[in-house]
This record gives structure tokens, C-alpha cells and sequence, in this order.
């Protein structure tokens, strides 16, 4: 049989099977074995009817130049051309420049198309002039155009989906799929890592203000620093380091603040037009700027597209070119430039409105473009409809808006063009998980598994929501397939290591923190989940040497070193540490010494009992508002902890009861005086340990326990024991969260350290406390009116007496309108009225607008722990206890009546609003309040069966109010109501004694029946 005709068997068998790319080969749909594509002769027998169906089947489908129509263009003139059929070969060129001219299409592979022409012409006149039959070499571009087609086939490439954060100058990046100019931020489920996060991630706790060096939020200053920006519609979760990287290899993570990796996906570096006139040697150094872009070689690129723009300042595509060279080196500015000027050449040029839009959105947290970035990616899909990728970076943008569902609308539109787009799935899941809408999040996940199975992303994704949701042992099988994938995702290891580290499984944490410490890193964000790998090894460290001993011996303030917590909970490089700090001992030493032995966790009845009490009691804790996922381990973690308090000050009272009951008859009243004088002289918050130069004012000593009051020789309780009990279970329930007292951090106290909670930042909408927005510019404008000043960044006085300014003060609506009328970044104070002493006030929270670029800001309330602050909180808050031990345990103790039980409600709010005003936590302050409350309201018998309002969030309510009683009188109105009175509790199993080692506390948080 001749050669032709087995070909022809050959071609008529692919048409029969059609063909798909992936994996950097030419696949047949029926299995057999793939054809690489470097094969040249492979190609000239096997591509070429494949792909002329391919592009008989594709050249009707929307607008511009499919790139698969463009690949099936050149692999079919290479086909053509190998045979020694030139005339066909240069016919085929020859179609397919006149259809790219005429149309928009990927600039790299028309330009190749234009050289390949003139190539094939120059060969077919040297041709006839020998009369040769001879086949000419590929040339370098042809080359070029076949690798090209293997760096963009769609959906299938993961050399790049690893879900890391790609270094700027990889090689492999291609300038035909740089549509990352800026991304969604993480994973803001409130996590301790926000592999943000991730951020991450990304791990829900319900403690809600991250504390941050300096009173900033560090993810946010780390990558303000740096100058990098994006979208960041969860962001900030306060517990979280933002894990939520994006979908896409191609990144700038200069100018994000949570990088989506994005794979190489079917992006079009599309070009509005290609002048005829344009010479190929113009528009061959115009595919050689593009090279070098591809190649991370930015300011050779530029100097390329400088030469091309001399001779034609107006040339789109040079301008389109250089603006991107411009923006991965983080010339935002000058990136908008060239991109404005290619729409003025060209306004049709959906590519130039694209890339401006992206850029714009770049700069979204240091300038107010998002509203410009919106305009500009609208402008994009109205001048191409089908440009998938415009729609999903648009729905980024809105969403950064707080333009929600308008979000979610672009989203779903850039899947109705492309149900395949994994980028628009992507960012989807990344917008439901930011809501917290966990069902949509999981299914969009499921999604990108059908399209790309081995998605590194999706499986990353997947194991970050499940962490969120207190999953922690199915999130580890997710992150293991994706470690299977790529064993090099720092944020996998990372994530996973902090899954085991919480379900008590410390030999494979400590292996997953030691291997992400052996990495070679790329970038700023893999750097700081590498430090906080080390930090975290030592506290699984810790635990580990502390999982056979009581739980009461677990004592994170007591036992870490106050240098140590500091540098962790600032996410610090722990140079110093290394050199300063006694680390502790390596596991071995604990398996040697028995003291990680494994305890079987046998579920008796009691125990059984007592998990199933927590589960329903811990519920009531869920913050029912965007961006708070329902995590189950934190609500059994929750509802133990309250059990406990509950336990716990119920024999406190028992002992105060009878001690009443004794003074009653004629020493009473002197007796609850000299009760009152000894508990506001409060016990000490030694920073540093015994002999530590830090002590606070008074000597006298706190415990995690019970102490001895010698005035009367009973036991007794203080206000810090209360509270350290439930930030004891919030430390182990998610023991990489920096759960601490700040108190008991190092000399750094004295600088103000404490949580900071952003609304605002530049025009980006936090997605958690943006709804506080308005309420909170309320309060703070009326303390600027009745203060008449605010103070600057060096806590110097601005005074604001003039009549006129006041008015402007107090007819502001935005950040923008009340900073025009300060004329700087400044400060203010709220206040709390006090309790204790009479008429004075305590400083409450600050709230915060700095100026953010050239239109933006921040807007933030910051709560620093000084000295002073934490001596004058000290005070109040022990006469909050006081006063509630004396409204309980007198003729009150042990009622039923809930109308006898009022001044104990009542009492119990007002301690919970002097602590929330106080935020003496590095971060946890919030979850940690609610569960006290929880706890003291069953010790009083009363049980709360309802559950938070929708859009309320206690915290917030406690902060913006300047009395307690006003406090008391927002959260009676929905809590009072679902209070029922019931002494159930007291048969409840003892949480210490059924518990009673911190193994066995680890195992309750970490064992479901599912």
C-alpha cells in the first residue's frame, strides 16, 4: 500500500475520533496512545486532519480567531510543508494571516503566523527558481509556534497549579495568559493561616480581631510594604493569614496580596488590530518583547517595546505590551498609562480595557480603583461579550465593592461562556468561601475536579473550607492527594502540618513543619508561612510533652517564653528567637520520657454525654453574618469551656454563699467591704516570670486556678481565672492560632500591642465588619464634635475648634469627606464609661483613617494594651466580678425565679462589655467573651436556647457603646427572651475529671460521629 494512502486511513481515523490537547501532547479521544508533539514527522502525519477539522468546526464559534483555529493554522501548514506539499502549505498560511488580520487573535502566534508566511514564501520562489521539491528546515518560529501551542493548551497543564505562589520570574510563564494582574484575596475564612493565607486560607475560628505589631494588621502591612495589593473581599479575616491564593499560575504577587495561581489556561493576549503596514521586522521585535516578558526579563522587554514605540507611539500592541512588562514590575501607573493610551489608539481593544481594569484593580488597596476598574472590565465585555476572563476579574472587583451579588453574576457569566473556565470556578469558590457559604464553595470545588482532576488547587481549596469548618482529619485526606501532586506546596505542607498539629497527631506535624522549613522559597507570603512553621513546630512540641500530664498543666502564658509569643504572634523571623529563646525538646525526648503516649479515646456514656451537651451548647456561639463559616470543633470547644466555668465558679459561689450566710448576723456589711478592698487590689500580669523587669504595678500573683484569700481563709476566683479558663480551650482547640494575653507577651507590651480589626482598606470592603461601617463613622464623628480634636500619628493634639470644620465634621458621609476636613491621617479615642470609679472614663477602642495612595483609605479600630490602659481595665473589671459574685451568691443564690435572677443578667453583661472594650487578647477576645457569658449564665442556672441575631455581632455592639447600661439594653432585647431557667447542667459529667488530661481534651475536639 502506498504512503498516501495510509495516510489517508490515518487521517480519516482521527477525524473519526476527533482529538483534545493535554498534557503537552496530541491525545486521541478513543485512549490511544499519545502523539508528543515534538515529533515533527508525527505532526506532518498525524496533525494536520485533525486540526483542519478542528478548524472547520471551531472558525464560526464567537468572535476573534479561536486559539485552537490558530494552532490547527500553523500545525496544518507544518503538516502540509513536511509533506513537500509547499504550495498547499503556503495556501493555508495564507488563509489563515488574512482571517487573524481581519480579526482579533493571540498576538504571539499571528505575529509567528506573519514570519512563517514569509518565510514559506521566500522558500517557494527559491523553489521554482531551482525547480527543487526539496522540503525546507523549520524555521526557529515555527518552533516557537509549536511550543506555544503546548504552553497554552486549556485546562490540563499543571506544572503551575500546585496552588503555590509563583515566583514573577518563571520562565515558563507566558504573556498570553498574564490576566492575574490582580486577584481575590484569601481565603478570609478566619484562620491562623492564611496560606488569607490565606488566609489565608483560609480555618475558622470565631475569635474575630487579629492583633497585629504596631496596631496594624500584619498580612496587610507585610504586603503594603511591599507595595503589593488586590482584591481582598474576605480580607483580613482577623484569623487568618490569608490562604486564599487565586487559580492562576500566571501572577504578580507584587501587586497581590493573596496571589491566585493561575494555570495556563486559554488566555488571549488579543490585539484590536495588526497593521499591514507594519514591517516583520517591526513586529518580529514586538514577538521578542513578548518573549521576554514570558521570561520574567521585564526591563528588557520595555527596552524592546521603547524601540517599536519611537517609530510608532501609537502602536496598541507594543503599548498593550509594555504596560504589562510595566505592571509585573509593579509600575502601576505606568502600566495604566500605556494601557490608556492603546484605547485611545484603538478604543476597541477589549484587551487594553481589560488589562487597565486589572491594573486599576491592582492598586485597589493603596488608591480608590475599583469603582475605575469596574468601569473598565465593563467596557471590556461590552466590546467583547465573550471574554470569560473580563467577567470573573470583574466579579473580583465588585465583590471587593461589597457589590455582592452583582459578584456572583459576572462570576456565573464567565462560566455560561466557558463551563470548562476553571479560573472563573475558582474564584467562585473563592468568593462562596469568603461568604461562608460552604455548600456552593464545596460544589464549585467539585467542578473544577470534573474539568482538571488533578487540579493542586482544588484539592488545596478543599482541604483549607474543610479546615475552616473544624474537618480537620478529611481536610488532611484532601491536602495529602494535592501533596501526592505537587510535594512541594509549602501551603499544603503547611496547612496540613496544622490539621495534625490540632488532632494531636504531633510525629506527622513536626514532619510536615520540617519539610516546609526545608524549602527553598520564592516569595514574601511562603516566607511567612515558613516562620510560622517554625513557631508552630514548638508549640506541637510543647503540647506533645504535655499530652499524658493533666490539662490544668497545659499553660501556653506560663510555660513559652514571653520573646517567643511576641515574635509569633507577629509573624517575625525567628532569628532572634533561635538565639535567645530555650527551644524545646525534640519528640523523642517525649515519646522516651512516656509522655506522648497514646490514649485511646473510649466513648463512655459520660463522655458521650458530655460531647453531645457541648455540641448543642457551643452552637449558640455562631456569628450568623457574611464571612463567618460554622466550624464544629470550635463549637465543642465552645460548649466544654462554658460547661466548665460553669462547673467551676459554681463552687466558687457555693464558698461565697456560706461565707454570706456566716457575716450575715452582724458583720455583714464590714465583711463584703473588706471583701470589695481586697479584689480591686488585683492580682498581677507578670509578663516575663519571676524577676522579669516587666512586672506589673502590684506583686501579688495570678494562677490559672483557684486562690487563697487570706482575709477570710476561703477559695476564691478572680476575673482572670474566669476568662483564662475559656482562652485555655480556644489556645488547644487551634493551637496555630497566637491565642495569648498581651500582658504576658515580652518589653514590647509597653509599645501598645493589641488587636486591629480593618473595615476599610483603600477602597476595598472587609467582608466581615464592613457592615459596622456606618455605625462606627457615626460614633466617630461625635466624639471628634464633642472633643473638638483628634490626634495625629505621633499622638500629637489636632485641635478642631473652628465652627466650620465641626459642621463639615458632622455632615460627613465617608472616609473621604471626614479625612478632607482633618487634612491628615489622625486618631481618636472612644470611651467607656466607668463603673468602679465614678464619673471617669476609660479609653475603649481607637478608631483609625489613614490616607491610602491618592484616594484611598483605611479605616480601622485598633485596641492597644498600654500599661496605663491595662491597669485602669484591670480595676473595672475585677469590680465587674465582684459585683456579680455579690448579686449571685447573697439572698439571690441558687434562685429559679427569673425575675429575682435580673441584677445577675445584668451583671454578667456589664462584665462582658468591659472585656470586649478591654481586648486583652492577641486575638480570640471575641469568641472567648461570648463563651464566658455563656458559662456564667448557666452557673446562675440559666441556659441560652436561642441564638445571635443575623448581622449581629456582639462584640461590635459592646464596642460602640460608651455605657455599659446602653450595651445591657441592645443585647437584653434578643438574649433575655431565650434564657430559660434549668439547674440540667449540674448533672452534667465533670469536664475535668471526664477530661482529664490534655490528650484526652485533644481527642474530644478532634473524634465526630458522622
Amino acid at each position: 500500500m502506498s504512503t498516501m494512502l495510509v495516510l489517508e486511513k490515518i487521517f480519516g481515523w482521527i477525524q473519526e475520533v476527533g482529538f483534545s490537547t493535554r498534557e503537552k501532547k496530541l491525545k486521541l479521544n478513543s485512549g490511544k496512545e499519545a502523539i508528543p508533539l515534538k515529533s515533527t514527522s508525527n505532526l506532518s502525519v498525524l496533525a494536520f486532519p485533525a486540526l483542519r477539522l478542528t478548524a472547520q468546526r471551531t472558525a464560526t464559534r464567537g468572535r476573534g480567531i479561536p486559539r485552537l483555529w490558530m494552532a490547527a493554522t500553523v500545525l496544518a501548514s507544518h503538516a502540509f510543508s513536511a509533506l513537500g506539499r509547499k504550495q498547499e502549505a503556503l495556501s493555508v498560511w495564507e488563509n489563515g494571516y488574512e482571517h487573524a488580520v481581519r480579526q482579533s487573535a493571540d498576538l504571539k502566534q499571528l505575529l509567528e503566523l506573519e514570519e512563517l508566511l514569509g518565510s514559506a514564501k521566500r522558500n517557494c520562489s527559491i523553489a521554482c527558481e531551482n525547480q527543487s521539491v526539496e522540503s525546507t528546515k523549520s524555521s526557529p518560529a515555527a518552533s516557537g509556534s509549536v511550543n506555544f501551542v503546548e504552553s497554552s493548551e486549556t485546562f490540563n497543564n499543571h506544572e503551575n497549579t500546585n496552588g503555590k505562589i509563583e515566583p514573577r520570574s518563571k520562565s515558563t510563564d507566558r504573556l498570553e495568559a498574564h490576566d492575574n494582574l490582580y486577584d481575590s484575596s484569601e481565603f478570609r475564612s478566619e484562620s491562623s493561616h492564611n496560606v488569607k493565607g490565606t488566609k489565608p486560607f483560609g480555618c475558622q475560628s470565631n475569635g474575630k480581631h487579629e492583633s497585629q505589631p504596631n496596631g496594624a494588621n500584619y498580612i496587610h502591612e507585610v504586603l503594603n510594604d511591599s507595595s503589593e495589593s488586590c482584591i481582598s473581599s474576605s480580607a483580613v479575616s482577623s484569623e487568618s493569614i490569608n490562604l486564599s491564593d487565586s487559580i492562576q499560575s500566571i501572577n504578580l504577587s507584587e501587586m497581590c496580596n493573596e496571589t491566585i495561581d493561575e494555570t495556563k489556561r486559554s488566555k488571549k493576549f488579543c490585539v484590536a488590530r495588526i497593521s499591514k503596514n507594519k514591517s516583520i521586522n517591526v513586529d518580529f521585535r514586538l514577538s521578542r518583547g513578548i518573549a521576554q516578558v514570558n521570561d520574567g526579563k521585564y526591563s528588557y522587554a520595555v527596552s524592546i517595546f521603547d524601540k517599536i514605540l519611537e517609530e510608532d507611539p501609537d502602536y496598541p500592541e507594543a503599548l498593550i505590551g509594555r504596560g504589562t512588562a510595566y505592571a509585573f514590575q509593579r509600575e502601576l501607573h505606568s502600566a495604566i498609562a500605556d494601557f490608556t493610551k492603546a484605547i485611545q489608539s484603538n478604543p476597541s481593544a477589549g484587551e487594553a480595557w481589560k488589562r487597565r481594569g486589572q491594573a486599576r484593580a491592582a492598586l485597589g488597596e493603596s488608591a480608590e480603583d475599583f469603582i475605575a476598574a469596574v468601569e473598565d472590565l465593563s467596557t471590556c465585555v461590552k466590546v467583547d461579550k465573550d471574554n470569560k476572563s473580563a467577567y470573573t476579574y470583574l466579579g473580583l472587583a465588585l465583590s471587593s465593592l461589597g457589590e455582592y451579588r452583582k459578584a456572583e453574576e459576572a462570576h456565573m457569566k464567565a462560566i455560561q461562556i466557558d463551563r470548562n473556565f476553571i479560573e472563573a470556578w475558582g474564584h467562585l469558590t473563592q468568593f462562596y468561601q469568603d461568604m461562608a457559604y460552604s455548600e456552593k464553595a464545596l460544589e464549585c470545588i467539585r467542578k473544577i475536579l470534573q474539568i482538571d482532576g488533578r487540579f493542586v488547587k482544588a484539592y488545596h481549596l478543599r482541604g483549607l473550607l474543610l479546615h475552616g469548618m473544624g474537618d480537620h482529619r478529611n481536610a488532611i485526606k484532601e491536602l495529602s492527594i494535592a501533596l501526592n501532586i505537587e510535594s512541594s506546596s509549602i501551603e499544603c505542607l503547611y496547612l496540613r502540618a496544622s490539621c495534625y498539629h490540632a488532632v494531636g497527631e504531633y510525629r506527622e506535624a513536626v514532619k510536615d513543619y520540617d519539610a516546609a522549613l526545608d524549602l527553598e522559597l520564592d516569595s514574601m507570603e511562603k516566607f511567612v508561612l515558613q516562620c510560622l512553621a517554625f513557631y508552630q513546630k514548638e508549640i506541637a512540641l510543647y503540647t506533645a510533652s504535655k499530652f499524658n500530664s493533666e490539662f490544668c498543666w497545659f499553660d501556653l502564658d506560663g510555660d513559652i517564653d514571653p520573646l517567643f509569643k511576641e515574635y509569633w504572634c507577629k509573624r517575625l523571623h525567628p532569628k532572634n528567637v533561635c538565639e535567645k529563646v530555650y527551644r524545646q525538646p525534640p519528640l523523642r525526648d517525649s515519646l522516651r520520657k512516656g509522655k506522648l503516649k497514646k490514649q485511646e479515646f473510649a466513648l463512655t456514656k459520660q463522655k458521650a454525654i458530655l460531647l453531645q451537651t457541648a455540641d448543642s451548647i457551643g452552637k449558640k456561639i455562631q456569628c450568623h453574618c457574611p464571612g463567618f463559616l460554622p466550624n464544629r470543633r470550635q463549637h465543642r470547644m465552645a460548649g466544654l469551656a462554658a460547661i466548665e466555668i460553669a462547673q467551676k465558679v459554681s463552687k466558687v459561689w457555693r464558698s461565697l454563699q456560706a461565707e454570706w450566710k456566716h457575716s450575715i448576723k452582724g458583720t455583714g456589711k464590714y465583711g463584703k467591704k473588706a471583701r470589695r478592698k481586697d479584689k480591686l487590689n488585683p492580682p498581677s500580669q507578670n509578663r516575663g516570670g519571676a524577676g522579669c523587669t516587666t512586672s506589673s504595678f502590684l506583686e501579688q500573683t495570678t494562677s490559672s486556678g483557684s486562690t487563697e484569700d487570706r482575709s477570710f481563709g476561703r477559695p476564691t476566683m478572680s476575673w482572670h481565672d474566669v476568662y483564662s479558663m475559656a482562652v485555655k480551650w480556644r489556645q488547644i482547640s487551634e493551637p496555630c492560632d497566637p491565642v495569648v494575653w498581651v500582658n504576658k507577651l515580652s518589653e514590647e507590651f509597653d509599645a501598645g500591642f493589641g488587636s486591629n480589626t480593618p473595615l476599610i482598606l483603600g477602597q476595598a470592603k472587609v467582608v466581615r465588619y464592613f457592615p459596622n461601617f456606618r455605625r462606627a463613622l457615626q460614633v466617630a464623628k461625635a466624639v471628634i464634635v464633642e472633643n473638638k480634636y483628634v490626634r495625629d500619628k505621633k499622638d500629637n493634639i489636632i485641635y478642631l475648634t473652628d465652627d466650620g470644620k465641626v459642621q463639615e465634621i458632622m455632615n460627613a458621609e465617608s472616609c473621604s469627606d471626614l479625612y478632607k476636613t482633618i487634612g491628615e491621617d489622625f486618631w481618636l479615642a472612644t470611651w467607656c464609661n466607668s463603673t468602679a470609679i465614678e464619673g471617669k472614663r476609660l479609653e475603649g477602642t481607637r478608631i483609625t483613617l489613614l490616607k491610602s495612595g491618592e484616594n484611598g483609605f483605611d479605616f480601622a479600630i485598633r485596641t492597644p494594651c498600654t500599661p496605663s490602659r491595662w491597669e485602669d481595665f484591670e480595676v473595672e473589671m475585677t469590680s465587674a466580678w465582684e459585683a456579680l459574685c455579690d448579686a449571685y451568691c447573697g439572698e439571690n443564690y441558687g434562685s429559679t425565679d427569673f425575675d429575682v435572677l435580673e441584677n445577675v443578667r445584668g451583671a454578667i453583661l456589664r462584665m462582658t462589655y468591659y472585656w470586649y472594650n478591654f481586648m486583652p487578647l492577641a486575638r480570640g477576645s471575641a469568641v472567648v467573651g461570648f463563651v464566658v457569658l455563656l458559662g456564667l449564665l448557666l452557673a446562675a442556672n440559666m441556659e441560652f436556647t436561642g441564638s445571635i441575631p443575623e448581622g449581629l455581632q456582639v462584640d461590635w455592639e459592646a464596642i460602640l457603646e460608651s455605657d455599659p447600661n446602653s450595651f445591657v439594653c441592645s443585647i437584653k432585647s434578643w438574649l433575655y427572651p431565650s434564657l430559660k431557667v434549668s439547674t440540667s447542667w449540674k448533672g452534667y459529667p465533670d469536664v475535668a475529671s471526664t477530661l482529664e488530661t490534655t490528650g484526652l481534651v485533644v481527642a474530644a475536639l478532634s473524634t465526630y460521629s458522622e
